[in-house]
Order: C-alpha cells, then structure tokens, then sequence
C-alpha cells in the first residue's frame, strides 16, 4: 500500500492532532471563515509528514491557525513557496516573488 500524506481519517489523528481540529474548529465558530475561503465541503485534513491539521475545500483551498486566527494558508504552484499571507501574497496563482521576476 502507498504511503498516504494526508487523511481526512479521524483515527488516524493522534492526541495532539485532534487537540489542533479542537481548536481549529473552535476558531472557525468564533471566526468564521476567512474571507478568502469558499465555504463548500470543508473537511478537517491531517498531513502526517508536516504534523499540520487543516482545513480544505474542494477547490483545495487550505485553511489554518496563525496562532489562533483562522487564516488562508498559500501555495504558489510556480515555486511552490507557501505560507500565509504575510510570506506568500499570491497575486495572479504566483507568490509576489515569483510576479515580481516575471
């Protein structure tokens, strides 16, 4: 069997991981959204090389605690430089590094 990164399957979340989707899920009661996430088949997601927990959507769109605000997270699919707003603004699908070059 292939070796899977990420589920969607609680039981494969440990102690820690469901202590995040607590507070990931609690932020998004209080918080909402953010702004910039489509609010279609959001599912709870654990990458279980980085330790992240997540949400995602079916535009794949991720979303994620920057401390305890419930911020989108960003992938350029040019670099693949990802982060949240602060270090990976995308502009156009490419991070500012990659427009500012181009």
């Amino acid at each position: 069997m292939a070796n899977i990164i990420t589920t969607t399957d609680l039981s494969e979340f440990g102690a820690r991981e469901r202590a995040l989707l607590i507070k990931l899920l609690l932020a998004w009661q209080e918080q909402g959204l953010p702004e910039d996430f489509d609010n279609n088949e959001v599912t709870p997601m654990f990458n279980k090389n980085s330790g992240f927990v997540f949400l995602t959507n079916s535009d794949y769109q991720v979303a994620m605690l920057n401390g305890d605000k419930l911020e989108s997270f960003y992938h350029c699919t040019n670099c693949g430089n990802e982060g949240f707003i602060e270090t990976c603004r995308l502009i156009e699908d490419e991070c500012f590094k990659c427009h500012e070059e181009n």
